[in-house]
């Protein structure tokens, strides 16, 4: 997997919204409109999400699932590539590139449990099949950059800083909180720091003007 998302191959085959959601000619020659295109897309999303909680594969492997198939019909028709066959596939794939292999027999005795439909159950070697066909039309780019790791660091960092004001405002309204903050573990050391800068933004924004026209008066004045 490439470690950097600007060099990668996700990053240089990046689309823009008005060219995921195109109806490929053979599905418009069937009477697929844009919005049964999008809904399908979304109703194979979810079964791929049920599919992966009976097999117990991390959400990460459903959203790289998700992003193989979304990519598949940018290039191929839903004529061509059933979806139905596609999206299980598509986990079973991503399955094996994140790491977390699942049998392709295991996701087709799920794939029978979950539908009665006889358009819904294929067999191991339809999967196979079709592994083949959606690596041939991925270009066998299958590297999948997801934000997860970006988010949980975003949301780590909000925390700190509303902790950091709940310091702030036991402090004003004299609330001994100590206990609570041991019971979360934080590094009061850091709490204190970004209180400290949290307390220096509110300071400089109520007198910014006056120390503004301060600073600028000192550069104004001659040796």
């Amino acid at each position: 997997m490439a470690a950097n998302f600007w060099t990668s191959s996700h990053f240089n085959h990046l689309l823009d919204p008005e060219e995921v959601d195109v109806v490929h000619q053979q599905d418009k020659d069937k009477g697929i409109t844009l919005e049964e295109f999008k809904l399908i897309k979304m109703h194979m999303a979810n079964y791929i999400l049920k599919l992966a909680q009976h097999v117990k594969v991390r959400q990460r492997v459903v959203a790289t699932a998700v992003t193989y198939m979304r990519r598949v019909y940018t290039r191929k028709s839903m004529t061509e590539y059933d979806p139905r066959l596609v999206a299980p596939t598509c986990l079973y794939l991503a399955s094996k590139a994140e790491e977390s292999t699942v049998q392709a027999r295991l996701i087709v005795f799920y794939i029978k449990k979950l539908s009665s439909d006889e358009r819904y159950r294929y067999e191991i070697k339809d999967i196979l099949e079709m592994e083949m066909k959606i690596l041939e039309a991925l270009n066998y780019y299958l590297v999948v950059f997801h934000p997860y790791r970006t988010l949980s660091q975003l949301l780590q960092d909000a925390g700190m800083n509303d902790i950091a004001c709940m310091y702030i405002a036991s402090v004003y309204r004299a609330k001994d909180i100590t206990t609570w903050f041991e019971e979360l573990r934080v590094d009061m050391n850091v709490v204190k720091n970004i209180s400290m800068e949290i307390l220096d933004f509110y300071e400089n924004k109520m007198t910014a003007d006056e120390r503004i026209s301060t600073a600028f008066s000192k550069l104004a004045r001659k040796p």
